[in-house]
């Protein structure tokens, strides 16, 4: 193995960040500088900002490319996602 291949980082998690949490909406902003994602689970009446990640516009186009990678990685192992029908509601307020 080369050097390059030798080398590890190794990643501190707390354990909270470790159990993770459920987001059912993903909102996106952005400036010319960076990507803003809050993902946020809402059930209505209130809803809950479980994490923002903040990015470069580099960084988000490898994010999504390393995401489309791997649901085609998933499909081939279990089938294709069906896409789920867009809600009936916005945050509990009905679709116009």
């Amino acid at each position: 193995m080369s050097d390059e291949q030798q080398k590890q980082i190794q990643i501190k998690a707390k354990d909270e960040v470790l159990e993770g949490r459920y987001a059912n909406v993903a909102q996106i902003n952005h400036t010319k500088e960076e990507f803003v994602v809050d993902f946020m689970n809402i059930f209505p009446p209130q809803g809950t900002l479980n994490s923002r990640i903040i990015m470069s516009p580099g960084h988000m186009k490898r994010m999504i490319r390393a995401m489309q990678e791997n649901v085609q990685k998933y499909e081939q192992k279990f089938g294709v996602i069906k896409e789920s029908d867009e809600p009936d509601t916005v945050y509990g307020f009905p679709v116009k």
